[in-house]
């Protein structure tokens, strides 16, 4: 086998986000040990810069003519990669917007949170671009690695050395499981590539690998089974960096599956389907009955997170161009709601130093921002007309029922109603209790900026969501033809009308 590994200015072109925010990364690493007495709202703002000009410039290219694959079809940019960045970056920006406030309480390694913030998110860019297991294995240790550390970035907190240990561990055998399913799949294929795959002949030796790649995507995305690690996670680590891990590793991930699934197992369609079916199912209604008895705020959105991958699920099972079409959509709906819920958290935290959801009460006496803030992202993440997360169900339900993918339907409206119980549990305690101390809670200027682009999403996703969707149409329609050539196969996706 030849490898050509020559690159052009051209394939540059395409490496010019991951290659700008790398450099980026050493600036602010240079000034941050030039500089010993340089506040870190500096660095903040310096690493949010590169984040925000990496992230125009991902905007700024034209499908048609900014696409390809490099490093012999290891490495690809077609409209799902463009999409899948801009939503890392996007979040990543917040998520540092966010940490401002929170940074000053650390006694030491300041700078050294944002360098491994903007890591974390070069290394699911790259993921986000990997066209063969091999590429999925090193993008995901190498993004993963930065939120080893950052879990437990709280060096004299218990519960952050307790959750960034079990990250760790459930993490180590996450990779250990995809290792393992890589050489499997390879065993079985002999190639890494996924458009290489496309057609093969299936076995129990490749079945089993691809389980086990799965799996270990499914500890990422924190679906049932592979979710018990979030909850103490969630809990114990500092709250930016819970937000930052309830949204971007989901995204990235959510990348892989369907480039893996509807391009290197496009043929075994009816077989992961079913295996979509069970794992939306289980980890909605497990994720909406347990959120109900939290007492915790993040462990309730911890829980809510479960609950919002297995809708997403429900796209992946519909297994069509629409079904792929939602995804991108739900996703970009999920990440202002839930963003912007863990934000109000800081901002609430911060001032009374608990989490507790009891501690919620009379919020709107304290705070009429904060909790009209939460009411709003709370409504958006159960599906509540006309916010940005009802459009978001919606379209997700569109494309089960185009599958008639009608018990799915059944129970994601019926999760709907579980859900709006333990949200609307919060929205009584901050409107109709009476709070313990009447003190007003204020809002820095950078997490109000934060809240304010958070609820400036989800109402433009849920008032003016045309462009939105025509956006994820166009990623996902540049993906489908990628794929099919890469193939030479009928990829199950439908045209992009529907």
């Amino acid at each position: 086998m030849t490898f050509n590994l020559t690159l052009s200015g051209a394939d540059l072109l395409l490496l010019a986000p991951e290659i700008f925010l790398t450099v980026w990364l050493c600036v602010v690493l240079a000034v941050d040990c030039a500089r010993q007495q340089i506040k870190h709202e500096t660095l903040a703002y310096l690493s949010m810069g590169g984040v925000v000009a990496a992230l125009i410039m991902l905007i700024g290219f034209d499908y048609a003519d900014v696409h390809g694959a490099l490093l012999n079809d290891t490495f690809v940019l077609d409209g799902v990669a463009i999409f899948f960045k801009i939503f890392i970056l996007l979040a990543t920006a917040l998520v540092l917007l966010i940490s401002i406030e929170y940074v000053r309480s650390f006694r030491f390694f300041r700078g050294e949170y944002y360098f491994l913030v903007v890591m974390s998110a070069l290394g699911m860019m790259f993921m986000a671009s990997a066209q063969d297991l091999l590429s999925v294995f090193v993008t995901l240790e190498f993004s993963t690695f930065g939120f080893y550390v950052l879990v437990a970035y709280l060096r004299e907190d218990r519960k952050s050395n307790e959750a960034g240990l079990k990250f760790f561990i459930l993490g180590v055998f996450a990779a250990g499981l995809l290792a393992y399913g890589i050489s499997l799949v390879y065993g079985e294929t002999g190639t890494l590539v996924f458009s290489e795959m496309t057609g093969m002949p299936g076995s129990y030796g490749l079945a089993i690998g691809f389980i086990m790649i799965f799996a270990a995507l499914g500890f990422k995305l924190g679906a049932v089974p592979f979710h018990s690690w979030i909850p103490d996670t969630y809990q114990g680590a500092p709250t930016p960096v819970t937000a930052f891990l309830s949204i971007a590793p989901k995204g990235a991930a959510m990348a892989i599956l369907i480039r893996m699934f509807y391009v290197a197992l496009a043929t075994f369609k009816p077989m992961w389907v079913l295996l979509f079916v069970v794992a939306s199912i289980v980890s909605m209604t497990y994720g909406n009955i347990v959120a109900i008895a939290q007492k915790n705020i993040k462990r309730l959105l911890a829980y809510s997170g479960i609950a919002q991958i297995g809708n997403v699920m429900i796209g992946l099972a519909a297994g069509t161009k629409r079904g792929t079409d939602a995804i991108l959509f739900y996703l970009l709906t999920y990440l202002f709601a839930n963003l912007g819920a863990f934000a109000v958290v800081v901002g609430v935290s911060r001032r009374i130093h608990s989490d507790e959801i009891e501690d919620y009460n009379g919020l709107n006496r304290r705070s009429p921002f904060l909790a009209a803030a939460m009411l709003l992202f709370l409504l958006s993440l159960a599906g509540v007309p006309p916010l940005a997360g009802f459009i978001g169900k919606l379209y997700i339900f569109v494309a089960a029922i185009q599958q008639e993918l009608y018990t799915l339907l059944i129970v994601g409206l019926v999760n709907i109603v579980i859900s709006m119980y333990y949200y609307l549990i919060v929205v009584k305690k901050m409107y109709i209790n009476e709070p313990a101390d009447p003190t007003p809670l204020t809002v820095s200027t950078p997490l109000k900026t934060a809240i304010v682009i958070s609820i400036a999403g989800t109402l433009l996703l849920g008032l003016y969501p045309g462009p939105f969707i025509n956006w994820a149409v166009d990623a996902g329609l540049m993906f489908s033809n990628a794929a099919t050539m890469a193939g030479d196969v009928s990829v199950p996706i439908a045209p992009a009308g529907g």
